[in-house]
């Protein structure tokens, strides 16, 4: 995170004694990346965190991979993959590399067990819903359409208001998820140029600590084995914390783009980054404004690249046959750009309305059988004229 926080009631110095009002120690956690080298935070709990009742095996299943995929360019709708579950539980594992899983979900009941992904940050992107996201840095309003960045060994839990219409993007990184560096200045402050600064970031508010003691389950995922840890004292009973690393929220919408005399690449719609992947969007944003432009973007071969992208909402101008929720793949060594007429309709156009998330992997993806089942099986066709 670009800024550091504090709330609660927290010592003058860290790693010293900090009494509760009997004598009793508030038990201290620091919470760290990269070792002891990078950013971290420092939890001050009314019991150790450390108090296990018991560990047992757990099974959710997101998916099998799809073996001998052709390499090729992908339409499906992941919708058709969706089932019953709660907000971990209703994943699908839809593309997913040594770097990065990207998962859709229709989310359709609320659970009381707290969860942890151990081995992976987590982007969830909430296409539909809001409510709230409960941790042990407090709470923090959901909003449809939010990225929720959440730092990997986070205990939380993901609650809606209303499980009529709740669907999740979720995108697992092995690796820290970052604001771009060449956003920051030197002294991480979001720069001018940035298309989103610190007052667009939500960060979460701590409530009064659950100070509870008897068996409260906790779901921790490590990569694709998961685990039940019975916790002896409620997760969220912090009286104060400090510093760098918390889940925190940035809604789409507050996403300022660049726009170009001609047409800008993908990689100008940035937001987030990760190691061997790097996650866009794309807003709604007035066209190119030289008189021969051409909007609509150039066939383009990413050499380097597997390209994901999650439709949101509105009219997608380089592609037919697009609805919301929808999702492509075009793969590394295979060309890929506007369907026929798409190039020519876009000439003259004055602005956009669309909203897409999308993911740029520098590794190869792999594919489950849920693309075998949800995909169009002529997309491959889609670019022959009639």
């Amino acid at each position: 995170m670009p800024f550091y926080v504090r709330q609660g009631e927290i010592p003058h110095k860290r790693h010293i004694t900090f009494k509760k009002e009997n004598g009793e120690l508030y038990r201290e956690e620091l919470f760290s990346t990269h070792g002891f080298s990078n950013i971290y935070s420092n939890k001050y709990h009314h019991n150790m965190p450390t108090k296990a009742l018991e560990v047992s095996p757990f099974e959710v299943n997101h998916g099998h991979t799809w073996q001998d995929t052709l390499i090729q360019n992908y339409k499906l709708d992941a919708k058709q993959a969706d089932r019953e579950g709660n907000f971990y539980s209703a994943r699908n594992k839809i593309f997913f590399n040594n770097d990065v899983a990207m998962y859709s979900a229709k989310v359709t009941e609320a659970t009381e067990e707290f969860y942890r992904n151990a081995y992976a940050d987590e982007v969830i992107f909430v296409h539909e819903g809001q409510g709230k996201l409960y941790s042990e840095y407090g709470v923090l309003e959901v909003k449809k359409w939010d990225y929720l960045v959440i730092p990997r060994g986070t205990t939380y839990q993901l609650n809606f208001d209303d499980y009529s219409q709740v669907r999740l993007f979720v995108i697992e990184a092995f690796s820290m998820v970052e604001v771009p560096k060449h956003f920051r200045n030197e002294y991480g402050q979001l720069l001018e140029s940035a298309p989103y600064c610190e007052r667009d970031i939500r960060v979460p508010s701590l409530q009064e600590a659950v100070v509870e003691k008897g068996a409260f389950p906790l779901v921790c995922k490590f990569g694709d084995k998961y685990q039940l840890t019975q916790l002896e004292w409620h997760p969220f009973d912090l009286v104060g914390w400090d510093g760098c690393v918390y889940p925190w929220a940035f809604n789409i919408q507050d996403y300022a783009p660049k726009v170009g005399q001609i047409h800008l690449p993908p990689s100008d719609h940035l937001v987030f980054t990760a190691h061997n992947f790097v996650i866009c969007n794309f807003v709604p944003r007035p066209y190119d404004f030289h008189p021969q432009s051409i909007p609509a973007p150039y066939y383009h071969n990413n050499i380097d690249s597997d390209e994901v992208l999650y439709y949101v909402d509105g009219d997608f101008m380089s592609r037919t046959g697009i609805e919301t929720g929808y999702m492509t793949l075009h793969q590394k060594g295979v060309p890929h750009g506007p369907q026929p007429g798409r190039t020519e309709a876009s000439v003259g156009k004055k602005e956009t309305y669309e909203y897409a998330v999308m993911v740029d992997t520098f590794a190869p993806l792999q594919l489950t059988q849920h693309v075998q089942g949800c995909m169009s099986k002529d997309y491959n066709r889609s670019w022959l004229e009639d």
